[in-house]
């Protein structure tokens, strides 16, 4: 396996998703989207969605649906560069933490609110505090909005399964990916895809393999576990403390990969190479793109499989 990091013109290169054509787009914590040619040597600025984009999902037509932590869920018109707000309200509520997406054949839209209490800017604080306030929401083609999940633990990445009978969501501080069945003779049902992961996981997709790819954002970190169960005044102390003494993610490039039924199928650790904080992950045609909180760059994984 071979790791290539491709440095983008901003920090926090969060998320990633791959077109058709190869070209990868990342969206950066000065609000832009960029472009980047398949094998990294061009980087062009398509949008800047005037707050700060996380999640990044395809349309047929090529547009980009943008969960944006500040402005809400966005679709970029990628021809011109225009920025359209599809979303920023749920149940008459302000969206705090819009996060992720997936987008369903029939344009369904389903995407994570991570927190009611917390932004971006915070996202320590909702994790540390364990506010279980995150929310799984769908958006219909009319427009009609639902809340499908709520009291989710850090509501995070979001994928469907290859026969969309069932929407996965990331809860980042419970380690768990849960699984909410759309249709079939479960439909209705809460279960999980997978439990004690080893690692906080951020964003998922599906790739073109078929399979739900999961990032583990910072490997399990024992103080985080018992900060999580300790009285609620401990937690929030904690949250005040400089930011210097606070728990830190550890460094680590990791993304699992798992079938519709939960096996695991892939589980890709690389040493460090000078990249860290996964939480973006996109497979296509073999190669795994990966996007990074802090980083200034995206990564590829080229496992030499087509």
């Amino acid at each position: 396996m071979t790791l290539t990091v491709h440095p983008v013109p901003g920090p926090g290169a969060e998320d990633v998703v791959v077109a058709p054509d190869g070209s990868v787009y990342t969206g950066t914590e000065d609000g832009t989207i960029h472009r980047i040619s398949p094998d990294g040597a061009r980087i062009e600025r398509v949008a800047r969605t005037g707050g700060r984009p996380l999640g990044l999902e395809l349309f047929d037509d090529g547009d980009l649906l943008v969960c944006d932590a500040e402005a809400g869920l966005l679709v970029v018109h990628v021809a011109d560069g225009s920025v359209e707000t599809l979303l920023t309200d749920v149940d008459g509520r302000r969206m705090r933490f819009c996060n992720n997406a997936a987008i369903a054949a029939d344009g369904t839209i389903w995407f994570s609110d991570s927190s009611l209490h917390y932004g971006v800017a915070q996202w320590k604080d909702d994790f540390v505090q364990d506010t279980r306030t995150g929310r799984l929401v769908r958006r219909d083609v009319d427009g009609t909005v639902t809340v499908v999940l709520d009291d989710l633990a850090f509501a995070n990445g979001v994928a469907l399964s290859s026969d969309e009978q069932f929407v996965a969501v990331a809860e980042t501080g419970a380690r768990t990916v849960v699984r909410w069945w759309i249709g079939g003779p479960r439909a209705g049902e809460r279960d999980f895809l997978v439990q004690d992961l080893p690692g906080y996981p951020d964003n998922i997709s599906r790739g073109s393999d078929g399979l739900i790819w999961v990032t583990i954002a910072s490997p399990t970190d024992p103080l985080v576990e018992r900060l999580q169960t300790a009285p609620l005044p401990v937690r929030k102390l904690v949250t005040r403390i400089p930011e210097a003494l606070q728990p830190k993610p550890k460094r680590t490039i990791r993304v699992q990969a798992f079938a519709d039924d939960g096996t695991l199928v892939h589980d890709l650790d690389v040493p460090d190479g000078g990249y860290h904080m996964v939480t973006g992950v996109r497979e296509h045609d073999g190669r795994v793109w990966m996007g990074s909180l802090h980083e200034p760059a995206v990564a590829v994984l080229d496992r030499g499989m087509k």
